[in-house]
Order: structure tokens, then sequence, then C-alpha cells
């Protein structure tokens, strides 16, 4: 009995479940075919999409050794019209071969930045050039030459610069054989060491320097030659070797925030400025906007780094300054606004009262950390004033040139290059006859004092002066072919008919 009653309860809810079955059938059958199909292919769709989607990769900016290009040769400077020191026509020996190059990694990485970095790498030139470019680019022409602080490297341009402005044959022949000293000496990875027996590919490595281990400093000053001759990582007969140092050199660069430091122990804020120089011009001379982060992350790194009171920089960020560590970061500046950087007012302006806090003279001559008179900081001093607004008929200007003048290069055995390289600038930019009489001492004692073809470390420099126990025959062979560079390295600041190319003030 019981299992009728079960039977029967069965029965009826069966009979319960029958209105509501067809009711979702007839729900289904209402629904339009076209929209079944739609919703069937819109599934199928994301299927496929999710298969073959390829990952997403993350864009990073190289600079990349092209090993199977041949090096570009350096055009001979054939001067005809020079007339050298024996008054005879100067004419070019054979040129010399190629050195063998370094062993470098077939791809260099020119920055690990992280994604704070994106933004500053994304800027275009036009977003603050035309806040920041020197004034110099809108209106400025010397002997037809136009363009920024670097126009002059130009194959042409230097030609015409170096006849115009007192370099010889014999001068820009030194310059070639000092940058294959340079070259010969570069390390498999890319950089420079001032204990340069490191890399030397010859025997009887001497006078080396005791600073093996900075790297940045080194590095820095041995790129400023190539880049003062017009040889980029773009064009020139050592791009491989210029495009592997500046790889190397901002694989080095510690980035925090916006800022982006090349400081190290042994060259302090030294190595900074140096390699900001370096990193900026690079930038200036091609616009290669791989460079562009790092230039600008260095300039950062200075501003940040200065003295909030005095103004000025030294060995650590924020210290009191000395008008030394004051010049390199100054002229790392310069660097960068020539190549369009952001460079902001205060910190010119910050400058500009540390120099008056050493000046002594009114201004023509300047001491270390206080107000004196040394000929190396006078140099330095007056240099900076240039590039800081001081017009050529300022008194104070005039008498340190005239000081300048009196005292001469520095030369001999015990020849401080330092002083020199200043110096020489100084009195290029300043003209007339106390340039021509500083520039006929300077440049035949250079040209005499570079070691001959044929002879062990041909091609370098080397005198016992100031520094030269840490930075050895690099530092000093550095320093000379700068020096010798002057002619077209920068365009003359004081130029008939064109504006100022000082900083925005």
């Amino acid at each position: 009995m019981a299992q009728v009653d079960a039977d029967q309860e069965s029965h009826e809810e069966q009979e319960e479940q029958k209105p509501k079955i067809a009711t979702r059938f007839m729900l289904f059958t209402a629904v339009p075919s076209w929209l079944i199909s739609l919703v069937v292919h819109l599934v199928f769709f994301l299927i496929l999409l999710t298969i073959f989607m390829p990952p997403v990769k993350k864009d990073k900016r190289t600079l990349t050794i092209n090993d199977s290009a041949d090096a570009e040769e350096i055009e001979e400077l054939v001067l005809e019209e020079f007339e050298p020191i024996d008054e005879q026509t100067l004419e070019f020996d054979d040129p010399p071969e190629q050195p063998e190059e370094a062993i470098l990694s077939d791809e260099i990485v020119v920055s690990e930045f992280q994604e704070e970095m994106a933004a500053t790498q994304m800027v275009e030139l036009s977003d603050f050039a035309e806040e920041t470019m020197p004034f110099s680019d809108i209106m400025s022409e010397v002997a037809g030459v136009d363009g920024n602080a670097t126009s002059g490297r130009g194959q042409a341009t230097r030609t015409q610069m170096l006849r115009e402005n007192g370099g010889t044959g014999a001068s820009e022949q030194a310059v070639v054989w000092g940058i294959q000293w340079i070259a010969e000496h570069q390390l498999q990875d890319g950089t420079w060491s001032f204990d340069h027996r490191r890399g030397a590919k010859k025997p009887g490595s001497k006078d080396w320097g005791t600073f093996g281990d900075s790297p940045r400093a080194a590095t820095a000053m041995a790129l400023l030659p190539f880049l003062g001759s017009g040889i980029t990582h773009k064009e020139g007969k050592y791009k491989k070797q210029v495009e592997a140092g500046l790889g190397s050199l901002i694989k080095l660069m510690e980035v925090r925030g916006d800022t982006g430091s090349f400081r190290e122990q042994e060259g302090n804020m030294y190595s900074h400025g140096l390699a900001t120089i370096a990193v900026c011009e690079a930038y200036a001379m091609t616009q290669d906007k791989n460079l562009l982060g790092p230039a600008q992350y260095s300039i950062n790194y200075i501003q940040a780094a200065q003295d909030p009171v005095g103004g000025g920089w030294r060995y650590q960020p924020r210290q009191p300054g000395d008008t030394s560590v004051v010049g390199w970061q100054l002229m790392g500046l310069k660097s960068g606004h020539m190549g369009y950087l952001s460079v902001r007012k205060n910190t010119i302006a910050g400058a500009i009262k540390f120099l008056d806090s050493v000046q002594t003279k009114n201004g023509a001559a300047y001491g270390y950390a206080d107000a004196g008179s040394k000929p190396s900081m006078n140099a330095v001093g007056l240099l900076c004033r240039m590039y800081t607004g001081w017009k050529k008929e300022n008194p104070s200007l005039q008498q340190g040139v005239k000081d300048l003048g009196a005292r001469g290069p520095s030369l001999g055995g015990n020849s401080d290059m330092y002083y020199n390289y200043y110096a020489t600038q100084v009195m290029r930019q300043y003209g007339g006859t106390e340039w021509e009489t500083w520039n006929e001492k300077m440049r035949d004692f250079l040209v005499k004092q570079q070691v001959p073809q044929g002879q062990p470390e041909a091609g370098s420099w080397h005198f016992n002066g100031p520094h030269t126990e840490r930075g050895g025959r690099l530092y000093n062979t550095s320093l000379s072919v700068l020096t010798l560079e002057v002619y077209y390295r920068h365009l003359p600041i004081y130029k008939a008919g064109a504006s100022e190319e000082d900083f925005p003030l």
C-alpha cells in the first residue's frame, strides 16, 4: 500500500514539472536565431583572440654596435695655406694605420633606467627647446657658420675655423695621433682607466695614473677628445669606440628619481662633471634620443647637488663649493644648455653667487674655496664668467685676460695642463693680440712635446705637473688634445652681429 502511495506521488510530481519544462522550451524557442548565432560567434572569437595574441614586449632602448660595418677614415686636413713655424708649407705624412679595435660585446645597453625614466625618454625636443635653446642658435653667425656651440666640429667648418683661429697642419696632425693613442687604450668593456696599462696594446707603457678605480672620470676624459674633433657614435673613424664608451659610461650611471649620478669614490663630483660634459656633448652633436634621458638626468643631478647656501659644488652633494669643482659642473650645465636641455635659472644664479664669494680684484682673480688669486683658479673663474654673461668690455675680464697673458702658458716638463686647458679657452674666446701671442707658444709647445711616431707611447703626452700622479698619461693626453682642438671645439662667445650665448638668467 505504501508503495502504491509513493508511485502516486511520483506521478503527480512529474505532472507538475511538465508545465515548467514546457514554459522553458517556449522561452528558448522565442529567442531569435540571429541572437543565438551572435552569442556563439562572439564566444568563439574571444577564444581565438586569447590563443593567438602575441605577448607584449617592453621597449628597451639600446645602442647596438655593428661589427660588420667598416670604420670610416678621418679625412686629412691638408692645409696648404698655413704658415708653419719654419715658414715652409706643412704637409701631412701618410695617415696612421687604424689601431686594433677593442673587443666589444655585440650589444651595449645605453640605459637600465626603471619605469620612471620612460617619461623623460619619451619627451620630444620641441617640448622644451623653445624655452632653453641657446640664443646663439637663433641669431649667431660666424663666418657663415650657424648652429649651437658644437657646430665648428664638422669637417668643412673645422678646417675653416682651424685656419682662421691659429691652428696649423702640425697641430691637427697631433690631434689625430693623440686620439689614436687614446683609442688604443680602450678596455674590452668599452671604458678607459687612468691606469692605462690595462688596455695597452703596445709594450713599454709607462707613466700610468694611480686612480685605477675611477672608470667614469677616465672614460669621460677619453671620450671628450673624440667629440671635440667631431667624432661621435654616429660618424667618424672611431665611432665604434665612441659608441662603446658612451654605452659603458651610461651603464655606470646611478639613477634615483629623476637624477642620474656619475659620482665615484676616487673622482667624486669631478667624475660627474666630466661625464655630464661627455654625454651632453654627444647628445648636442647628434640629437640621439637614446641620450636624451641620461643627459637630462645628469643635469638634474648637478642641480640637486648644488650647495643651497653658497651656490657652489665640491666633493659631496650640497657641500660648500670650491672653484675647481664648480668649473666642471658649470661646463656640464653649459654643455646641456647648448643641447637644448633644461637648466634652471636659479642654478646659474647660485653659481654666480659662489664666484662672487671667491673673487678678488673685482673679479679679475679667484681663489679656491675662499677669496684669493691662484693662476689655475683665475682661468677657471674667468671662463665661467664668460659663459655666465660677462661682456668682453667688462673691465675685470679685461684685467684678468691681461694677467693671464702676462703669465703665459705653463711650459716645460712640469707643465700644468689643467691651467693650460682652462686658460687657453679664456684667451681663445677673448681673441685679439693676447690670443695670438698665447696661441703661438701653447700650440708649438704641445706639438713638439708629443711622443713622436715610432716610439713607445707614440701620440701621447706626459708632464709632471699637478694631478699627473693620479691621472697619468691619459689625463695629460686628453687635456693636450682638447687644448689643440680649441680652434673649433666651441664657437666663439664674443662675435659680431650675434646675440648673447650665456645661460638664461
